[in-house]
């Protein structure tokens, strides 16, 4: 055994030697390569299948094989039934086209056992520009690969539980989704029949202040229904489009009242509010616009009462600003604190935590509510 720890090296002198390189045995190069830890060997294209004429003692200890067994050999023999095809097709391809090439590829070992190999390949060619060598280091990288498998692995798990949660959570919401739909739905249903039920008790009603009433209390309950339709319409029933809402909700009203002289102006910016806010501010915007349409506009000499009422919505700063105006009468011809709907307003406020104000626009009144509301995220909801 200690004669051949002392032959090899002999033979790796004498290997590098028989070269025929312009680099002779004292050059400092030839000397690292015969002693350095990295696996190294040297082929020749030159001869056929391009063999292995050096080997390093490195390249030895990393195979298993004796120097002797893989001389003369294409270095081929390294590789086994798993090695990926792809890899050595791209070796085969450098090696051809007598380019460097740099892959991780799975060898075999004498005994069968496998390593992962960082492969590098480099062509050598003297000062003609003809093709000499092929000089190749090997690095055993298996530690790194089997970190990197299990890396892989527990990303592969990760992913599926991540997949397999939120299919779970997605079915769920399908679920609630169409839950709420289902109760929205059939509140929308009820709310239909406490109108028609109105509507018949006012036909048989003949005081004129109590038809008034439950006409306005009519009203109220369609606005509901309104609300209650667009959430049964929306893909999201979390949420809330206010503006969509008002366009529908002013477009109703002056059908239902029959005053095509009233000319809507509106300013609305895409504003969503959370579903349980959703009531409040929708009946706050009816008594607003229902009471400007009412008392706002009085009659004139050629018996018109026309006139315009605007609506702007916007959101600075997380709050929601509603703006309802007219340009009737003004404040001075209002009856607005005594009244049933001023009172409704106010209650409403309360529990939105929301800023009311009467302005008077001249001519007309304008009324702002401005109400804490969270940031606006893009989307679609019908």
């Amino acid at each position: 055994m200690e004669r051949k720890r002392t032959r090899e090296p002999a033979d790796a002198w004498h290997m590098t030697d028989d070269l025929h390189v312009e680099h002779g045995k004292g050059d400092p190069f030839a000397a690292a390569i015969r002693a350095t830890r990295m696996s190294m060997i040297i082929t020749d294209p030159r001869r056929q299948d391009n063999p292995i004429v050096f080997a390093n003692d490195a390249f030895l200890r990393l195979t298993g094989y004796e120097r002797d067994e893989v001389l003369g050999r294409n270095c081929r023999f390294l590789q086994g039934p798993e090695s990926d095809k792809e890899a050595i097709a791209q070796i085969r391809a450098a090696i051809a086209d007598e380019t460097d090439i740099s892959v991780d590829i799975l060898n075999y070992r004498k005994d069968g056992s496998t390593f992962w190999n960082a492969l590098y390949i480099s062509p050598v060619s003297n000062d003609k520009g003809e093709m000499q060598f092929f000089f190749a280091s090997q690095l055993d990288v298996s530690d790194r690969k089997l970190w990197e498998n299990r890396i892989t692995a527990d990303k592969e798990r990760f992913e599926k539980a991540v997949k397999e949660r939120t299919a779970e959570l997605e079915a769920a919401l399908e679920a609630q989704t169409t839950l709420l739909h289902e109760v929205d739905h059939r509140v929308k249903n009820n709310l239909q029949m406490i109108s028609s039920l109105i509507l018949m008790q006012s036909r048989t009603v003949s005081d004129a202040n109590l038809k008034r009433s439950l006409g306005t209390m009519l009203e109220r309950i369609e606005a509901l229904s309104t609300v209650h339709r667009r959430l049964y319409q929306s893909k999201d029933v979390s949420k809330f489009d206010v503006s969509d809402f008002a366009k529908d909700l002013i477009s109703d009203l002056l059908t239902a009242s029959g005053r095509s002289e009233i000319n809507p102006t509106l300013d609305l910016e895409p504003v969503v509010v959370p579903a349980e806010k959703a009531t409040p501010v929708a009946l706050m915007v009816n008594e607003l616009v229902t009471n400007a349409l009412k008392h706002a506009f009085k009659e004139r000499p050629d018996g018109t009462r026309s006139g315009s009422i605007g609506i702007k919505m916007s959101q600075p700063d997380g709050h929601l600003n509603i703006e309802v105006s007219d340009d009737g009468v003004g404040m001075a011809g209002a009856n607005g604190d005594a009244s049933f709907g001023m009172r409704l307003i106010k209650s409403l406020a309360r529990q939105l935590r929301a800023d009311i104000e009467w302005r008077d626009a001249g001519p007309g009144t304008r009324v702002v509510i401005s109400m804490p509301n969270g940031p606006q995220h893009k989307g679609n909801l019908s």
